[in-house]
């Protein structure tokens, strides 16, 4: 027996990511869009890296809170207040070593071998991922693409739901479609779940960039004290910090040492300068944030009205997110066709497969970059299109 033979089978079965694989492919090509990657291209603010580094020069580089500095998790909950109107306690937030940190601490304490968790996909890979180095079994739902939109089919949410079920994750706005659940969608999810006995892991990192309104409907406008509802966030988008890894975790207050002792057992804490640079973001930030989304509106009608105008591209402006998720003509095997397209076009995109294995000859671009490189990416995505029989 070699020794990789030797490690746990669940380790051993988490998947290559087909995202990273395009770009380990591509990388460094001169002249190539990347728009494979979900983040813009904007380095982190001036006045979110000066509290940083302010912080470093204060010293402030020993062991931390391992739910997070006071003056951060008050900051998150008072921004939580502020967007959904609702009172929240700091006592009800902890700081986690990104998005995905917080993910895999919230699977850590509802799931493990043998039980399931019902998620809605397509869906960025890593939550499955994650739940099967867990031991747990994750369980898709597809969402319908109808030729305009796509759709959550609720009875084939509540027919996934087995007496192994401990959760439903929902990524509203979803990644990659764009898909935002509405209100009355969010209503019926907490309902299935208060049935069935079950926990909702709410995934709302895109919840600002949303094309409707200030921000998307949210678990929080619906949500009772009572509710098993955890939600999980991070910097990296609002705030162009996705090389901080800075996130967090909402949940009863009640789960407080289980989440601090999962802290401590796996980062032992942020380290204070990042959260300082976190603190500021929240607090001077909301200007930053709002032309962002402006930003991604424009490059959402440019990007999607050059594919659509092709007719052989069934695409259609994400509702929220910055991703636009399309199929061409002709195209069943996603992966390839993202080689071809990163060797022969220069740009480089992300394969469906990786986020569903139902979208396999789907496409997704990430379009929150400079406008004029949605428009070259675009023309050069028409022009390939066009060269295909």
């Amino acid at each position: 027996m070699s020794l990789l033979q030797r490690l746990r089978p669940a380790a051993l079965a988490a998947p290559e990511s087909g995202i990273v694989a395009v770009i380990n492919h591509a990388r460094g090509r001169e002249g190539l869009i990347p728009l494979w990657a979900g983040e813009g291209d904007l380095p982190t603010p001036a006045f979110i890296a000066d509290a940083a580094a302010q912080s470093l020069r204060d010293g402030e580089t020993f062991y931390t809170w391992q739910r997070g500095i006071p003056e951060l998790r008050q900051a998150i909950a008072g921004y939580i207040e502020r967007l959904y109107g609702r009172s929240t306690s700091a006592d009800r937030v902890f700081v986690t070593g990104s998005g995905m940190h917080a993910i895999q601490l919230v699977l850590t304490a509802l799931a493990g071998e043998g039980d399931e968790v019902v998620f809605v996909s397509p869906l960025w890979p890593n939550f499955a991922a994650a739940a099967g180095v867990c031991g747990a079994r994750a369980v898709e739902v597809a969402l319908n693409w109808d030729g305009a939109a796509w759709q959550l089919d609720l009875d084939r949410l509540r027919d996934a739901i087995t007496p192994r079920t401990r959760a439903i994750f929902v990524n509203t706005p979803n990644n990659p479609t764009g898909w935002t659940a509405d209100a009355a969608t969010i209503q019926s999810i907490l309902g299935i779940a208060r049935e069935a006995g079950v926990f909702v892991v709410a995934d709302e990192i895109y919840s600002r960039f949303f094309y409707a309104g200030a921000r998307a409907p949210s678990f929080h406008d619906a949500m009772t004290d009572e509710d098993a509802l955890v939600f999980v966030n991070s910097f990296s988008k609002n705030w162009a910090m996705t090389g901080w890894r800075v996130g967090w975790i909402e949940a009863p207050a009640a789960f407080g040492q289980l989440i601090e002792n999962l802290v401590q057992y796996s980062n032992s804490g942020v380290a204070t300068f990042m959260q300082r640079g976190a603190v500021a973001a929240i607090e001077q930030g909301e200007a930053f944030v709002a032309s962002q989304v402006a930003r991604a509106s424009e490059a959402r009608r440019i990007f999607t009205g050059a594919l659509a105008a092709t007719n052989r591209v069934s695409i259609a402006p994400p509702d929220g997110a910055f991703y636009a998720f399309f199929a061409i003509d002709g195209i069943d095997d996603g992966m390839q066709a993202a080689l071809r397209i990163a060797d022969e076009a220069l740009v480089g995109l992300a394969p469906g497969a990786a986020f569903a294995p139902t979208t396999p000859g789907y496409l997704r671009a990430c379009f929150h970059r400079r406008l004029d490189q949605v428009e070259m990416s675009a023309a050069r995505l028409v022009e390939w299109i066009g060269r295909q029989p």
